[in-house]
This record gives structure tokens, sequence and C-alpha cells, in this order.
């Protein structure tokens, strides 16, 4: 066994909720003794940051396809070269809030770009650096709207509608056919404790001992952020 850390990446829909579970499965681990690095995607470091500015901002209604592709994955390639293969190479446990699943999910079956070149893509991007666990949240895009509908604002993929969400909602549902392995759906209709019993019964099935002390730990860690927001 070599010492390289663990990778991790959480996927789905807008509104699906991933992002919470993001920071559960960070608390989680980081009680059951992982070095974590939680970071999210497009962003994570100065150079990612300032391409997602540009890629989620509704003024940019004009970006073409593969210019938005190509920025993903700019981004994307700066985050894994400057954070996460030397985090991983120091046995740090890494928690993504997306990678490139999402650029399949979106780009080639949202936005219906030939699939092997986003796969090239991606993989020029990474260069070989790939998540060892990734949970797709999957939830009805009618209730992921019902969700985003708190927000102050849409940004320019969320604004694409309905219909192109229940694209991108198929394509991950078809990235975890393809690679069952790795890549898990997990119900994300119920509550937040409920789903992430779920997502604690895959980590263990993945070889993470998580236990129930330390799940409560990560939910009783959330309460309290909630409370003070």
């Amino acid at each position: 066994m070599s010492s390289r850390g663990l990778f991790i990446t959480v996927e789905g829909i807008d509104g699906c909720g991933k992002s919470t579970q993001a920071s559960l499965i960070a608390c989680a681990l980081e009680a059951a003794g992982h070095d974590v690095l939680r970071l999210r995607e497009p962003g994570g470091v100065k150079i990612s940051e300032k391409i997602r500015a540009v890629l989620l901002d509704p003024a940019n209604g004009e970006m073409g396809d593969v210019c938005e592709l190509l920025l993903y994955e700019a981004a994307r390639a700066q985050l894994v070269h400057e954070v996460i293969r030397p985090a991983l190479a120091a046995g740090k446990t890494v928690v993504c809030d997306r990678f490139y699943d999402s650029t399949t999910a979106y780009q080639a079956f949202a936005d219906g770009l030939d699939r092997d070149m986003v796969a090239r893509a991606n993989e020029l991007a990474v260069d070989g650096c790939r998540p060892d666990l990734t949970l797709v949240f999957d939830v009805s895009v009618e209730e992921a709207s019902r969700r985003r509908s708190d927000r102050a604002a849409e940004d320019r993929l969320e604004l694409k509608g309905l219909e192109f969400q229940h694209r991108v909602a198929a394509g991950f549902r078809a990235v975890a056919a393809d690679e069952p392995g790795r890549v898990k759906l997990i119900d994300a209709g119920g509550p937040i404790a409920e789903v992430f019993s779920g997502v604690v019964a895959e980590l263990r099935t993945a070889g993470m001992a998580v236990s129930e002390d330390d799940a409560a730990a990560a939910l009783a860690t959330l309460s309290a952020y909630q409370g003070k927001c």
C-alpha cells in the first residue's frame, strides 16, 4: 500500500445538498482521525477562483460550450497542480465539492458536447489524478429547484432551466452506471441526517472507519453552525 491520501468527490445537480454533505463528510473524517482538506470546483486556489467568477457570472450568457469546457478544465488543472496532488502525496484526505464527473454530466450530457472529447479534456486536466470514491447525490430536479428558491440569485448555469437540469441528472446517473465501483448514487431526497446515514454506509464500505460517534459529531457541528446563521 502506498502512503497516498484518499480522494473523495461529491457530485449532483444544483440544489441536491452535496455541499452540506461534503461538510459533514469532512467533519466525520476529521473526527475519525483523518487530516482532511476540503475544496470546491471550480475554485479552490486564486487562479481557479477567478475562472469560477467568469464561468458563473450571469452576464456571460454568450459563452460558447467549448469555451466553457476549456475554462472548467483550466481551473481544474490548476487546482490539481497547486493543491490536490501535493495534498494526496502528503497523505491528506481530500474532499472536493465537484470534479470531472460534473464536466461529463454538464458539458457532455447536458450541453451535448462529444463525450470522447470531454473525456480527453478531463484526462488532460487531471493527469491521472482520479478520485477513490465519488458520491452522487440523487434528487428530483423539482425538489432541487425548490431548495434553490431560498438563494438570493441564480448563477449562469442555474439559469439554463429545468430541462437542462434533467439532462444533467441523467448524466450523473449514467456516470454512476458506467463506474459502479467508484461512483455511488445516494438518495438525497430525505432529511440531512437521513441522507448522511447513507453516506456513512458508503464510506464504511469503501474502508473508512467512521464510527457512530464520528457521524454524530459531524451532525452536531453542522447544527451548531446553522444555529449561528
